[in-house]
């Protein structure tokens, strides 16, 4: 099989995934498809890993290094885009999408896995490789779940990256938990006999208004938001008797977190008490911020520049150009010719794609990464590779919508980053010993800055 075949079976299951768009613990196809794949080349799977029907690990080679690398399928609700579009439009209104990349995400990675099989078997090596197919990165913290089962206790070390719009190390990520809080009243008609109803709906809406008034007193660089699960019904004549909001809380440590659930907890206690509701809240998910391993990110720093980065063509920057997010130009008279002609040149500058590598001194802003949890139990890498157009944001039509193309995937080979980072750089496996010490001296380091709060 010829480089370019290889490449063409990953970007079949690419698609296929982005396809499939299933939301988290509901990725039976998605898993599936990985999992059939890899046991057809040569890796022995474990499937319901961690008692989870959609995560399952594939692994190959025999003694140490142990080598994690941490793929991801699960697409976020209500983000169907049709695929190429360069507007928003949807053929599937209401429905999932791949608005973080991880269709390209788990194929990127899978490959990597393949290209390291081939590489310990040409060169009679010592060392496994075990590739893990996590479900349930967004909102469902299913990394979380497996590290509490020791799905991870085997490795040595974890590798991971995320599709985005610039390359780069990621070095940080917020804490985050979110929590559901079930609001219940009385219900009534609101107009007869008013004072006989006590609103779920009025303690939600209170609640968010001790939140956003708390917002003054919390560090500026914690975040607080929420969605309605239940808004209490469509009858405005009946007093609504219950209502849920979900609420996630991020903050750059887990233990900062921690606080804000008591001081948000509180708040929707006291909206309880102003509307005579009643209030229950429980944890669905939680995730720890990322352990930075300084020593990990020199080596995968020195492979990202050392691997020869993807070619573009004119139309490759071209199309990028059509996604790009640019200033807001409503108001004007011209935008639409503006909003053009901005494009035009972006593509003409070949500034549609970035293709430099962020400073070793910066870092990529990820929001919240159920990695975080693995980095607290193995020493983990994770960088950012450029898949979209510049100035793309995560969670956006314009990632679902350029995802099931060409050009996106051969950003997917700068995942060969992980096979040179590993063959060249950071784990030579001959020298395995020595390197490895220098890393876990560095995560000990950074871990002694304070451990980790345990929130799930």
């Amino acid at each position: 099989m010829n480089r370019q075949q290889f490449e063409q079976q990953f970007e079949s299951i690419s698609d296929q995934i982005w396809d499939f768009a299933e939301t988290r613990y509901q990725e039976f196809c998605s898993s599936t498809l990985q999992a059939d794949f890899l046991k057809k080349n040569g890796f022995t799977i474990e499937r319901n890993l961690g008692g989870i029907a959609t995560a399952f690990s594939a692994s190959f080679g025999s003694g140490h290094p142990v080598i994690g690398l941490l793929g991801e399928y699960d697409a976020l609700p209500r983000m169907n885009q049709t695929a190429n579009a360069c507007e928003r439009q949807s053929d599937r209104p209401g429905t999932a999408g791949h608005g973080c990349g991880h269709n390209l995400l788990g194929t990127g990675t899978m490959e990597t896995a393949c290209l390291i099989k081939d590489w310990l078997e040409e060169e009679q090596l010592s060392g496994t490789v075990i590739y893990y197919g996590c479900p349930a990165e967004e909102g469902g913290a299913g990394k979380a779940f497996l590290t509490r089962s020791g799905c991870f206790d085997v490795l040595d070390f974890a590798l991971a990256w995320h599709p985005g719009s610039k390359t780069g190390l990621i070095k940080e990520a917020l804490a985050n938990i979110r929590v559901i809080f079930d609001f219940t009243g009385k219900s009534a008609h609101a107009a007869a006999h008013p004072e006989l109803g006590r609103s779920a709906l009025d303690a939600c809406e209170l609640m968010n208004v001790g939140v956003n008034y708390l917002r003054e007193h919390v560090k500026t660089d914690a975040r607080m938001h929420y969605a309605y699960l239940n808004d209490g019904g469509d009858a405005p004549n009946i007093v609504p008797a219950a209502a849920t909001l979900l609420y996630a809380l991020r903050a750059p440590e887990s233990s900062y977190v921690a606080e804000l659930y008591d001081r948000v907890s509180d708040v929707a206690k006291g909206a309880a008490l102003m509307t005579g509701t009643k209030v229950s809240y429980r944890t669905v998910s939680a995730y720890a911020d990322l352990l930075s391993v300084p020593a990990m990110e020199k080596l995968m720093m020195a492979a990202m520049q050392e691997t020869e980065k993807p070619e573009y063509t004119e139309e490759d920057y071209a199309y990028a150009a059509k996604f790009m997010l640019l200033p807001e130009l409503s108001g004007t008279a011209d935008a639409a010719s503006i909003d053009q002609t901005m494009r035009e040149e972006a593509a003409s500058a070949l500034a549609s794609i970035d293709t430099e590598i962020l400073p070793a001194d910066q870092t990529i802003n990820l929001g919240s990464t159920d990695v975080g949890d693995v980095s607290w139990q193995v020493p983990t890498g994770l960088i950012g590779v450029a898949t979209a157009a510049t100035g793309c944001a995560l969670h956006t039509w314009q990632i679902v919508a350029r995802e099931k193309v060409l050009w996106p995937i051969r950003g997917c080979t700068m995942q060969h980053g992980f096979y040179l980072l590993l063959q060249n750089s950071c784990i030579p496996v001959r020298n395995f010993a020595n390197t490895f010490r220098r890393i876990i001296s560095s995560r000990k380091e950074n871990a002694a800055i304070g451990p980790c709060c345990q929130t799930l």
